[in-house]
């Protein structure tokens, strides 16, 4: 079971070694993310929307190791909430999922929460290198 952590927290953990990963499509990561985020899309953009990345949890066990401490990302955290359950069923034991996401949500009741962006953290734009989709491919742990 992860972990869920505010962005505040993430940005926290982050200082203290975690690595953010932000699953967001690779076009959302490029136009915003998080400061020093690496980017695994669980799901591409489509034609018809998001399509599921058929190689998401290929990616991810060749990149990071079981223990390495992870905060996962996305835009709202729906995406991020379902990374993170199919890694720590996947056996990845340092695993916190942000709430709120890079771009924020709202709670059962519909008022805002804000966001990693909306909360002034750092951002970062474009396709670092290192921390791109196609720079994480090539990672090995």
């Amino acid at each position: 079971m992860s972990k869920t952590v505010t962005p505040e927290e993430a940005q926290a953990l982050q200082a203290a070694g975690y690595v953010y990963v932000d699953v967001r499509s690779e076009q959302e990561f490029e136009g915003g993310h998080p400061k020093g985020a690496l980017n695994v899309p669980i799901s591409h953009m489509g034609p018809a929307g998001f399509e599921p990345n058929p190689d998401f949890m290929a990616v991810m066990e060749k990149s990071f190791a079981k223990d390495e401490k992870l905060v996962i990302g996305c835009k709202s955290g729906a995406r991020s909430r379902r990374a993170a359950a199919m890694l720590t069923n996947a056996g990845f034991s340092a695993v916190a999922d942000m709430i709120a996401g890079f771009g924020g949500s709202r709670d059962a009741f519909g008022r805002p929460t804000p966001g990693w962006q909306q909360k002034n953290l750092p951002v970062e734009t474009g396709a670092p290198d290192g921390q791109s989709y196609a720079s994480v491919r090539t990672r090995q742990r």
